[in-house]
């Protein structure tokens, strides 16, 4: 089954686990297999000021509407485009005197969308929206709960003037949103801002090893012609060689996690029980809870305590992350090192957290020489553990790199930011933002080098002169969530 510029997959029933996509040609590393833009998306709640409604990147200064008082956007155009979905919503919100959370506005966009078009197939949708899985027989207690309060919401919201939907329609879209949300991000890449719905993304399967990821492009939105002004969308892209009738499969959670959690996690967000070959053969997970090795090896007494203490100093962590207390990240980061080192091995994922989390916070408070030495490991680690082409190993590369550069590490650093090129190129492509970036940093970095390695003296003389003048690159404030995960999950 293909429609619209979704020829090269097929929708087929997969055994034990429903509906699936399959490679109808031969892809390779790096080549998009199809592109979807969102059939409805909002920016979350708490960035609807700071994030376009059209594009969803982030803008210094944005275009309010004159109506409602509450849609942003980066210029015209994006204000243009965002008219047909936005109507039915700047009335609505006007009557109800102030907007709704981000799950009813969605709902609303949904609905309103169904209104003009119908339910059934959407251009290039290989599924139609009813078709769309909801689970809400799953749900629990406090999700049915969420539900009926959002139903509730949602009937006050929705305008007596547009199509009135049954009671179990509704929460058929509630149910759609909490199991398909994909997750928004702005134009680096770096922060989750909103949540949306692709239909014929939402038919791909899980697994923990896939030779798929996704990635979210906010279009072009430099080009004056409307032509070249090209579509916010998600893409779908191939990490490793596949053969037409390989069935094509995405991650829905992080990989760095030992297969009893990340089937903990799967169960209690989607429903249902992996069994991919790396949870059902426990791989890597080995290497994720590695202690020590030689001849004082510690007891399994003592590496249950440090994991112990490693969970507990996490927790603190993210209290002191919320709180903006940098500083005491930092202690309380060294105190668990200290702890850890005699006992975890290097690719121990409680030793890699806190690496992770030591040299990021240690690079935003620009201490970029203890940053490097960790953020070497924290990479090192990685390697041994993540895909070789996986998104979120190719940004912990990029920012290990750039924080040697800043240390003045510039061999290292040219050497990482290299890397992590290669590996961006694959998963997020050469048009992405992040992945410019980071050819503009591979060539001053391959400039910085040559100056390096024929005079080092020199070198350091004219970065001491920069430096003095320029204030160096801040790194962004540390965030408190990792990379955005794939799919968006209410709390």
């Amino acid at each position: 089954m293909t429609k619209g510029g979704m020829e090269s997959v097929e929708v087929f029933t997969s055994e034990g686990k429903g509906r699936g996509l399959k490679a109808q040609k031969e892809f390779l590393p790096g080549d998009v297999i199809f592109a979807e833009p969102a059939y409805a998306a909002v920016v979350f709640d708490s960035l609807t000021h700071v994030i376009c409604h059209t594009c969803f990147k982030r803008q210094d200064r944005l275009h309010r509407c004159g109506q409602c008082k509450f849609a942003y956007y980066c210029d015209r155009t994006c204000q243009r485009a965002a008219w047909l979905n936005h109507k039915n919503e700047c009335s609505a919100i006007k009557r109800h005197g102030k907007a709704p959370t981000e799950n009813i506005r969605l709902a609303a966009r949904i609905m309103w969308k169904i209104e003009r078009e119908g339910s059934g197939l959407a251009e290039g949708c290989l599924v139609s929206i009813d078709d769309l899985q909801n689970h809400v027989d799953s749900f629990g207690e406090e999700e049915k709960k969420e539900l009926r309060t959002d139903v509730e919401s949602f009937l006050e919201f929705w305008p007596p003037q547009s199509q009135q939907f049954g009671m179990q329609f509704i929460s058929h879209i509630f149910g759609v949103i909490s199991c398909n949300g994909f997750t928004l991000s702005d134009q680096r890449g770096l922060q989750a801002v909103g949540v949306g719905i692709f239909p014929n993304l939402c038919q791909a399967n899980h697994d923990c090893w896939p030779n798929c990821t996704v990635i979210f492009n906010n279009g072009n939105h430099e080009a004056v012609r409307s032509m070249f002004h090209t579509q916010m969308r998600i893409e779908l892209r191939a990490l490793s060689k596949i053969s037409p009738g390989d069935e094509l499969t995405v991650s829905y959670v992080d990989f760095l996690n030992v297969s009893e959690e990340r089937q903990k996690q799967l169960k209690k967000q989607y429903y249902f029980d992996c069994a991919c070959e790396h949870c059902k053969k426990q791989i890597k997970d080995d290497l994720m809870l590695a202690v020590k090795e030689g001849e004082s090896k510690p007891s399994a007494e003592t590496v249950k305590e440090v994991i112990q203490f490693s969970k507990d100093t996490l927790e603190k962590i993210n209290k002191a992350r919320m709180e903006g207390l940098y500083h005491e990240v930092v202690k309380l980061c060294r105190e668990c090192l200290k702890k850890q080192e005699p006992v975890l091995g290097d690719t121990n994922i409680y030793l890699l957290r806190i690496l992770s989390i030591a040299s990021e916070v240690l690079s935003y408070l620009q201490m970029f020489e203890e940053a490097a030495d960790y953020a070497k490991r924290m990479v090192d680690g990685y390697m041994k553990i993540y895909h070789p082409n996986n998104a979120q190993l190719g940004m912990a590369v990029m920012r290990a790199g750039v924080t040697h550069w800043h240390a003045g590490l510039i061999e290292a650093g040219h050497g990482l930011i290299c890397k992590a090129y290669a590996i961006l190129l694959i998963t997020h492509g050469p048009s992405h933002p992040i992945t410019k970036d980071l050819e503009v940093m591979r060539v001053q970095t391959e400039m910085e080098l040559r100056m390096f390695q024929q005079n080092e003296f020199m070198y350091y003389k004219m970065r001491e002169a920069a430096l003095k003048n320029q204030k160096i690159q801040v790194m962004p404030e540390p965030s408190n969530e990792t990379s955005p995960s794939l799919f968006h999950k209410k709390e």
